[in-house]
């Protein structure tokens, strides 16, 4: 954003989703995290309204606020009751002209298939683990092992769990009929790099900035089959994963490591087509990064990596999210100048 436009100039609609489906503390603890930050962002000065979308018609929830008069901090991770619906979700405020933070519907929609984010960074030569896809219950020929099984169309660890660790075929033929017979989706087959791995943030449009990256420490795991993020490890406290993974922040690297992982991980957002911000998720095995994932509508809640790292690098929490609004606001038709950079 300009120098001379103050926050207290750009007001901010937070949209984000709340389906009725939900329990109630699931429900309760979506408003809680939304509300925190948007709260944030009006201290720093952003005049900031509140949009909690709990149906499927995202235009009528929108239709009172007008696209010239917001930047939208979009939260919205779906569409309540439609499984996948984060890139609609996009794509109706990108229809309804509004800006917004993040991704496009388009990059959202691709970050969603595993499999084609695969084939890109192995055509754009950016490293990342061995790989093949299952569609029926058998290993294929498959025989790199450890391995491991994961959905194709899943986020957030979704169908992660240790069992997801394979160290022989029947185990992989075993751990692929689940994903069939549960998820109904092709399995996803990796090389698992028993490894360091790291949660690296990044922000900015044309040029961009890593943020201090997170490692995950799995050291007090003996069994390999635990040193993984598994859906538990991210969102079931009181669970051994969740409990006992350690983060690391600053990841403790060298100043060559840290160059090296900038790189590949800039490399892998931009060919992504990341957008404002994004967290990818590395390991570090052998002197060599492999992206495992990318993330291009990361978790921004106060306690998540990137929101930690941002503090970190000196910006608080409200700061942080005034950066990525900044940073969308240069697409708006009133206060961008509609380069894109920063």
């Amino acid at each position: 954003m300009p120098v001379n436009i103050d926050p207290a100039h750009v007001p901010v609609l937070v949209v984000y989703n709340v389906d009725p489906a939900w329990a109630a503390p699931d429900r309760e603890e979506v408003v809680s995290v939304s509300t925190s930050l948007g709260r944030a962002i009006a201290e720093v000065g952003h005049p900031t309204s509140f949009l909690p979308v709990e149906g499927a018609d995202i235009a009528e929830y929108l239709s009172a606020y007008h696209p010239l008069e917001h930047i939208v901090l979009n939260w919205c991770e779906g569409i309540p009751g439609v499984p996948h619906s984060e890139w609609m979700a996009a794509d109706t405020l990108t229809r309804q002209g509004f800006v917004f933070t993040g991704a496009d519907a388009s990059t959202l929609a691709l970050s969603q298939n595993k499999y084609r984010v695969k084939k890109i960074l192995d055509l754009s030569s950016i490293p990342t683990p061995r790989w093949r896809l299952c569609t029926r219950p058998d290993s294929d020929g498959w025989d790199r092992f450890p391995a491991i099984v994961k959905p194709v169309n899943e986020h957030c660890s979704e169908g992660i769990t240790r069992d997801s660790v394979v160290m022989n075929r029947k185990d992989l033929t075993r751990r692929v009929a689940y994903i069939l017979d549960v998820y109904r989706q092709t399995a996803l087959v990796e090389d698992f790099i028993d490894g360091r791995e790291f949660h690296v943030s990044l922000w900015g449009n044309g040029k961009l900035k890593m943020l201090p990256p997170a490692e995950m420490d799995f050291s007090v795991f003996p069994d390999i089959h635990d040193r993984l993020c598994t859906y538990d490890a991210k969102f079931v406290p009181g669970s051994d994963p969740y409990e006992k993974i350690r983060t690391l922040l600053p990841a403790p690297l060298d100043q060559e490591e840290l160059h090296r992982l900038e790189r590949v991980c800039s490399a892998a957002y931009q060919v992504i087509g990341c957008r404002d911000y994004a967290r990818i998720d590395v390991r570090y095995k052998d002197g060599l990064f492999f992206v495992l994932d990318v993330n291009p509508n990361a978790d921004i809640s106060e306690d998540a990596s990137m929101a930690c790292a941002a503090e970190l690098a000196g910006f608080s929490y409200g700061e942080m999210g005034s950066r990525l609004i900044s940073l969308a606001a240069r697409r708006h038709p009133v206060w961008g100048d509609d380069r894109g950079t920063g």
